[in-house]
């Protein structure tokens, strides 16, 4: 097999040409990288995970999978006011999460909701989060769904699309100017790839040759935007040779393949070899967020062939050939995840909103005068009015 990315090139000066030919990465962006089929059969080589790991990553699908549906069920009962559901793309989330270490940076768009928790983000934080109550680590103070903390190395999810992208590629740039052994990775959707903070952070990334991985979950759909009404390409990891940067696409509901290349791109980025942009292939099987109805412009026919290709139904066919996983896993499983999600949101809905006394922290060091007249103006309104929040806080649960 030829490794150079660039078919018929004569270069030597490009460092994928030395890309061993076992390498998933080595393929090009023409390849889908696959290691299992619709099925749960082998296509490849069997994974060098073991039995334990393989069980982990199929039980965080299933947690991501339960945790989706339950949110979406609380927005539509209005106990929360926004959520972005990922269904149908959990491998794309827990595949790569199982490649990150400890040390490195995460970028998100919405729907990495199971990278976080994987990570460690408390699912009393996150529920927290979502209500927008006194315990958020962001005070309530952005829109649900747009958590983060730098406890654990993960960004707060901005609105505006693509945001993200640049920044990664500055902490990326920041960990190389500080010997650190860090990557950054960053994850946006199909519609990202058609932004100008974009196209600025491939070019910066690649020019600099910076640790850092761009993870595309290409699910078809940017909101209303198909594809093929966005882009000419064919396959948007081809969008990575046009910046001398090494391309590779994956199938984003086979989870095994997902980890294979997430981790082949680390490594590479991690070594100073450069960034690398993986197009996962998925579908998004419901609406862009809960504020969205997708039937207006997508064809329910066209989910059809995807359910067949639903990422947890198929690792589970796997692991059940192994011997790994039976009926008996499947049911402990979705109630202890169904069950530790009653209990933290039964714990996280009986905290009071944000202080109001809060609105006017966290800008300067100090508080300078005119805050103080504002602050003292809004805490009498409050005692005028006989409500809004609570100033104390007791009681707080260790998250």
């Amino acid at each position: 097999m030829d490794s150079r990315i660039i078919p018929g090139t004569e270069s030597t000066s490009h460092p994928w040409n030395g890309l061993a030919d076992r390498s998933c990465l080595g393929h090009g962006p023409a390849h889908l990288v696959q290691v299992l089929d619709e099925e749960g059969a082998l296509l490849a080589a069997e994974p060098a995970l073991a039995p334990e790991d393989l069980c982990s990553m199929y039980e965080w699908m299933l947690r991501v999978r339960v945790f989706d549906t339950r949110l979406v069920s609380l927005q539509r009962q209005g106990r929360i006011a926004f959520f972005v559901p990922s269904s149908g793309e959990e491998a794309t989330q827990i595949g790569t999460a199982f490649a990150l270490r400890p040390e490195d940076w995460v970028f998100p768009a919405y729907r990495e909701q199971g990278v976080a928790l994987y990570r460690g983000y408390p699912l009393e934080a996150m529920l927290c989060q979502m209500l927008g109550n006194r315990d958020d680590y962001l005070k309530g103070r952005q829109m649900p769904n747009h958590f983060g903390s730098p406890r654990y190395r993960y960004a707060v999810a901005s609105s505006p699309v693509g945001t993200q992208i640049p920044q990664a590629v500055g902490a990326a740039w920041s960990a190389r100017l500080r010997r650190e052994p860090t990557v950054t990775v960053t994850y946006f959707g199909d519609g990202a790839t058609s932004t100008g903070d974009f196209h600025a952070a491939m070019t910066l990334a690649a020019v600099q040759q910076l640790p850092v991985v761009f993870f595309c979950k290409n699910n078809g759909w940017a909101i209303s935007l198909p594809q093929a009404k966005q882009t000419r390409a064919e396959f948007l990891a081809d969008k990575a040779i046009g910046y001398g940067m090494l391309g590779v696409r994956v199938d984003g509901n086979d989870i095994l393949a997902v980890h294979q290349v997430a981790h082949e791109a680390m490594e590479w980025a991690r070594s100073g070899s450069g960034p690398v942009f993986v197009e996962m292939v998925t579908q998004r099987m419901g609406p862009h967020s809960t504020s969205d109805d997708p039937a207006r412009y997508r064809d329910p026919e066209l989910l059809e062939p995807w359910k067949k290709r639903d990422p947890i139904r198929r690792f589970r066919a796997y692991l059940e050939t192994r011997g790994l996983w039976n009926a008996a896993d499947e049911q402990r499983a979705t109630s202890e995840a169904d069950a530790r999600i009653t209990e933290a949101l039964r714990w996280a809905e009986q905290i009071p909103v944000p202080a109001l006394e809060s609105l006017f922290e966290d800008v300067y060091a100090e508080m300078p005068w005119h805050l103080q007249e504002q602050r003292a103006e809004a805490i009498q309104q409050r005692a005028d009015a006989g409500h809004y929040g609570s100033p104390s806080s007791n009681g707080h649960r260790p998250h």
